[in-house]
């Protein structure tokens, strides 16, 4: 029988929750983390099937990181990373087709946690997506410079956009933890020390 995964949660995380709930109330925070919890099962599901376990799933103020253990091809690993947009997007269709409309704020949640995903920066699915597979076509140097590049220019150009919207909008809070993420993932690239969260295996 295998361990159970090792579960971290930041403070940070708990102080954010908390005055989500204030401001939002409990429902919506429960679509919100029912979402984040679909997608984390999607990642998890895909690695257990091709034969990776889970060490441990941290979470922070900037979200959730599973950490793996075990090494899988380019193939597995990319499979692994996209298979938690993939859950996302499934359940948004199902809630949407099942339920009639029932449930569109849910089915919502679910399709903004694929798309934001899948922007080209890293730690997010996209980021890490871009780096195995051009890692996978032109080796492992060209995929961390063309992640690293264009995941820069994707959160600078995301961080520009939040700054208009919260000047625009009279400073709008929320915006501001996705507004620091932003500049810390753009920057974070460039700093010395290893950034890998999932470990590459062979092609």
């Amino acid at each position: 029988m295998l361990p159970r995964p090792r579960l971290q949660v930041s403070g940070g995380f708990v102080l954010l929750t908390a005055w989500f709930v204030l401001v939002n109330g409990w429902r919506l925070l429960a679509i919100v983390l029912s979402a984040a919890a679909v997608h984390e099962a999607g990642h998890w599901l895909v690695l257990r099937c091709l034969g990776g376990r889970a060490g441990g799933l941290r979470i922070s103020t900037l979200g959730a990181v599973l950490e793996t253990e075990g090494l899988l091809s380019y193939a597995g690993e990319l499979a692994a990373v996209l298979a938690g947009p993939a859950a996302n997007l499934l359940a948004a269709m199902a809630l949407t087709v099942l339920d009639r409309g029932r449930w569109s704020t849910a089915a919502g949640a679910q399709l903004v946690l694929c798309v934001f995903n899948l922007l080209p920066i890293r730690p997010l699915d996209g980021g890490r997506a871009l780096e195995l597979l051009v890692s996978w076509l032109a080796g492992p140097a060209a995929g961390e410079w063309a992640a690293r590049c264009l995941g820069t220019a994707t959160a600078a150009a995301l961080a520009a956009f939040l700054a208009f919207l919260m000047w625009r909008g009279g400073g709008n809070l929320w915006l501001l933890p996705m507004l620091g993420a932003c500049l810390y993932w753009g920057a974070l690239p460039w700093l010395p020390g290893p950034g890998v969260l999932w470990r590459h295996g062979g092609s």
